[in-house]
């Protein structure tokens, strides 16, 4: 296992439970990944989420990993999931949206001075 999946695991922990996403059982995974540095891949109905770093950055892009900064951006990606995942149905309605949206507001309350 690399250092930087090693940190990346840390530093996702770290802010999955600053944003109190502790519902969702995370697992990571280091494996290629075509044009982007990390992705989270999330499942709703398990509140699954795996979070994904790239073992094959291309080295144009390596001057610019900051394995913090990928970390946090998809624990906030894991923080907007299931407003996007319901956005994404096409029969949901306007109380699911109004939920969903409550829900990541009430954890951004907790982040927010």
């Amino acid at each position: 296992m690399s250092k930087d999946f090693r940190e990346f695991q840390r530093w996702f922990k770290h802010y999955q439970d600053k944003f109190g996403l502790n519902g969702w059982e995370v697992y990571f995974k280091s494996e290629p990944l075509e044009d982007r540095f990390a992705e989270i891949r999330t499942s709703i109905e398990g509140m699954t989420a795996t979070a994904v770093l790239n073992c094959n950055l291309p080295d144009k892009d390596k001057p610019f990993k900051d394995v913090k900064r990928i970390a946090k951006h998809e624990a906030l990606h894991l923080l907007c999931a299931r407003l996007e995942i319901d956005g994404r149905h096409r029969y949901i309605s306007d109380d699911e949206i109004t939920e969903a949206a409550e829900e990541l507001v009430i954890k951004l309350g907790h982040l927010i001075d």
